[in-house]
């Protein structure tokens, strides 16, 4: 999804753009929807000029009812006083109903075009932001949004409307002493001025810490079994106080400033009517001005007020909605994962190559991969073994291309990887990962996840059958129409990593990649599972990440790893034969049960 705008990228390499610059981006949004924002601004402006006509109906109220004492003046005013609030009323609903619409539609282009971008942000993206982080952005942020583009936007334009045909109406009535406004709006600007700095300042600190809010509450929400097993509740409600009270004391310096720019700028435009007011009682009435004139003159002074006071109240919104904007727009003006290939592959035979393969994700921390050189004939299955950071799941994350390695290719059947379309390319593989994770659906939906059309129930039954999870389906209420529960919740771990088995047996690709995909299964499933893959292997290509050894002993070859470098290669029997360090691992491991590798 494109943005309504086209905007392009709006920030520089120093930060962030300019607030007219975002608020015409955000106001760009509602160009699909000009005919709804056309009458709403239409309600406005026809709202807005109801005001002025109360003042001006001063002046035929009391020169004609009580002055000249004209019949048909006292019998038509009723009427008119109705037929105002009539078509006040009218157009304030058209006003609010049209905006609003026009408004959540605008929110909804924004959460739409912000989750289509996360769905093609890099890996790299969700490093190094925070779930909480995103989250923020898609509700407190984008409501934000949502004010400064229906509130604000109905604030200065109806009530801006109303203080200038006040303004224009007491100019025609005195040029004069209405004049006296003008000396006093340069007070008034510099006040607005100084409350926008600070929205600004404080309205970005503060998404911020709502961002770190978030992330703290939905840690906890994640973890709570954890936190309640170590007794962490004390050292939570510490943590989570701290990012509480630094957030309520960034908000109320916001509140601090709009309680005081509000009445500053009040002040300033009572000061500048209280000035009319003595002047005019001073030199007295002129002959041409009759009593209705005057106090129409007054009345219209007082209405002017009320909008001045809203006018001035608008801009914490407008501000906070301004900065929320900048912070929706560096999501959706974030790189995406550069899909340059053009080549599509429709099945592999499987052949991957890494040649001279290395990854740096931090220049200071050196590279987790060095000059990597691997070869997996078609049909054979590789083992990768070797300490916590030795570089396995770097291995197994560049084949989808969740990364691209710093130098050096990665080819499938002769192909660089960067060559092939995404879609192209990962429609090749079927991943199993150690952290296996579910959608809050149902079981049989989860398993038919990597199959766009969907798959008829008998190829869902078949895979789950083979991946030995009909057992336990079986004895759900409503078997595969079961829901799992947010991230499979409702089911243990074991059979999470069955359905994941059973969804890439589903899938059918011609490449592998299994990170530890018995991990979570007892003795006897874990046999079963291992029958199950056997079978699976068969003509495929097969990347394994290992941390248990006895589920690796009779791949093809095994790699082990140490600092991004392959240290020794072989069969489990030759590895055992050569006494090296797999050896080492081997006896480490079975020494005792209860320890593995990380």
């Amino acid at each position: 999804m494109t943005s309504p705008a086209a905007p392009g990228a709006l920030f520089s390499a120093q930060g962030e753009a300019t607030a007219r610059e975002v608020y015409r981006r955000l106001l760009g949004y509602v160009r699909p929807y000009w005919k709804m924002f056309a009458i709403s601004i239409a309600g406005m402006l026809v709202f807005g000029l109801t005001e002025p006509l109360f003042a001006a109906m001063i002046k035929p109220l009391l020169d004609g009812s009580f002055v000249e004492r004209d019949p048909n003046v006292v019998r038509l005013m009723p009427f008119v006083l109705v037929g105002i609030f009539l078509v006040r009323g009218i157009a304030g609903f058209i006003n609010t109903y049209c905006l609003k619409w026009v408004g959540r539609r605008v929110v909804a282009d924004l959460r739409q075009q912000m989750f289509d971008h996360l769905l093609r942000a890099p890996a790299r993206y969700y490093d190094h932001h925070s779930s909480g982080q995103i989250v923020a952005k898609f509700t407190f942020n984008v409501e934000n949004v949502a004010t400064a583009s229906t509130s604000a936007l109905t604030t200065l334009v109806r009530d801006g409307f109303t203080a200038l045909v006040l303004i224009l109406y007491m100019l025609y009535i005195d040029a004069a002493l209405s004049a006296i406004f003008l000396l006093v709006a340069p007070a008034m600007v510099l006040a607005i001025k100084y409350a926008t700095k600070r929205f600004r300042r404080y309205g970005k600190r503060v998404q911020e810490r709502m961002g770190s809010l978030s992330h703290a509450a939905q840690e906890v929400i994640e973890a709570h079994r954890v936190v309640k097993a170590f007794g962490g509740e004390d050292y939570e409600t510490r943590r989570f106080a701290t990012v509480n009270e630094k957030t309520r004391s960034l908000q109320m310096k916001i509140v601090a400033t709009d309680s005081i720019s509000v009445p500053l700028v009040q002040l300033i435009a009572a000061i500048a009517i209280a000035i009319i007011v003595y002047l005019s009682t001073l030199q007295g009435l002129r002959a041409d001005i009759t009593v209705g004139t005057f106090m129409s003159f007054i009345v219209a002074m007082g209405l002017l007020l009320p909008p001045v006071k809203r006018l001035t109240s608008v801009n914490s919104q407008l501000q906070r909605g301004i900065v929320a904007a900048e912070s929706l727009f560096e999501l959706i003006d974030s790189e995406v994962e550069t899909d340059t290939g053009h080549q599509v592959m429709t099945r592999a035979q499987g052949r991957v190559e890494y040649r001279d393969v290395t990854q740096v994700y931090d220049p200071e921390k050196g590279p987790v991969l060095e000059e990597l050189n691997l070869l997996i004939e078609p049909g054979r299955s590789v083992a990768l073994v070797g300490r916590s950071g030795s570089g396995k799941s770097t291995i197994a994350s560049l084949l989808p291309r969740f990364y691209d390695p710093t130098q050096g290719q990665i080819l499938i059947d002769g192909v660089d990887t960067r060559e092939l379309t995404l879609a192209s390319l990962r429609a090749q593989i079927s991943l199993v990962t150690q952290d296996v994770v579910l959608f809050n659906d149902t079981l049989a939906n989860n398993i038919a996840y990597g199959l766009k059309g969907g798959a008829r129930r008998a190829e869902i039954e078949r895979v789950a059958e083979a991946a030995h999870a009909t057992d336990f389906i079986n004895a759900l209420p409503a078997g595969l129409d079961t829901l799992v529960g947010d991230r499979g919740i409702l089911l243990s771990g074991g059979q999470r990593q069955r359905v994941a088995i059973a969804r890439a047996m589903l899938k059918d690709a011609p490449i592998l990649v299994l990170d530890e995909a018995t991990s979570a299964l007892d003795t006897e499933a874990e046999r079963h599972i291992q029958a199950a893959l056997a079978a699976l292997m068969q003509h495929r290509t097969t990347l394994v990440i290992a941390h248990r050894l006895s589920t690796i002993e009779h791949v093809d070859e095994i790699l082990v790893l140490d600092a991004g470098r392959i240290v020794e290669r072989g069969t489990h029997a030759d590895l055992i034969a050569r006494g090296g360090y797999y050896a080492r691992l081997h006896r480490l491991q079975f020494a005792d049960a209860g320890i593995g590798l990380s």
